[in-house]
């Protein structure tokens, strides 16, 4: 197996305003998420959240303390949530293990074990998609579906952006120390996500765009609001929103992502919302 890992510095608002693209794309945009056997993650300076993905075909991948954690293992003092958005496989946890189908999800709380990833079928190989932020208490390893998910509904066709929220690794699920992660799914013939635009700035954000067609793409925007950015993405790829962005997007195919959130607070409806036509 091989990790792969990169750190990732906080920018102030006032030089991103300043990027070009190959900046925009360097700092906030990670393009390898998935690749055969090897673990690839970036260390994000804005909450210390790291975004990672593990593609377990021919040999189980072990989640390695990389360097900067400066601890013996990768959850002594972290906890992270893991996604399946590939073939079936199981994470194992210390003595426990957990298998994941498509879209079902795991927490696994701070402590001292390894996690193993492992693909059910070398030819249909598992991709875990996972987040981790810094944890101060532990809690239990928790397996999450959509049948446990705290849905919303949101949107209409009409206005291109109908779509399910479905709220998995969240404080109304199971107990975490500040992550919290979801699914949005939208609907054919929605492209939209999360207009109207909002900021939260007590916790920063990563997306993950992925059932984009090989061919398509999506039009991710951030920047503050009335200094906007886009990066242009493909399916299998993630973003890093700093606290002072607005995070949405929208696409040439409809689409679903997962939202990942860290910071100092648990509320999901702690958002400032900016009414579209105040976008620039």
């Amino acid at each position: 197996m091989k990790t792969n890992y990169e750190l990732r510095y906080a920018a102030h608002p006032e030089d991103a305003k300043h990027y070009d693209t190959a900046r925009l794309r360097r700092d906030f945009l990670i393009e390898r998420v998935f690749a055969a056997d090897e673990m690839n993650m970036v260390y994000s300076m804005y909450d210390r959240m790291v975004v990672g993905g593990a593609m377990p075909v021919a040999e189980a991948l072990k989640l390695e303390a990389i360097d900067p954690l400066k601890a013996p293992f990768f959850t002594t003092r972290r906890e992270v949530g893991i996604y399946n958005v590939g073939g079936p496989g199981e994470v194992t946890v210390g003595d426990e293990c957990f298998h994941l189908n498509y879209k079902e999800a795991l927490y696994i709380g701070s402590g001292d074990r390894d996690i193993i990833f492992r693909s059910d079928d070398a030819q249909n190989p598992a991709k875990f998609y996972f987040n981790s932020t810094t944890a101060h208490q532990s809690y239990p390893c928790k397996k999450v579906t959509k049948e446990n998910a705290v849905v919303a509904h949101m949107g209409s066709l009409e206005m291109s952006n109908e779509r399910d929220i479905n709220k998995m690794l969240v404080n109304q699920v199971l107990p975490t120390c500040q992550l919290q992660m979801g699914m949005t799914e939208l609907a054919p013939g929605s492209v939209w996500n999360t207009m109207p635009a909002h900021v939260h700035s007590r916790r920063m954000e990563a997306y993950f765009y992925f059932e984009l067609p090989e061919d398509q793409a999506v039009c991710h925007f951030m920047g503050e609001v009335d200094e906007t950015r886009h990066i242009w993405m493909r399916g299998d790829q993630a973003v890093l929103s700093p606290e002072w962005s607005i995070h949405s997007a929208a696409a040439t195919h409809n689409y679903t992502f997962i939202w990942g959130m860290g910071g100092e607070n648990l509320d999901y409806g702690d958002q400032d919302f900016s009414k579209i036509t105040d976008l620039k």
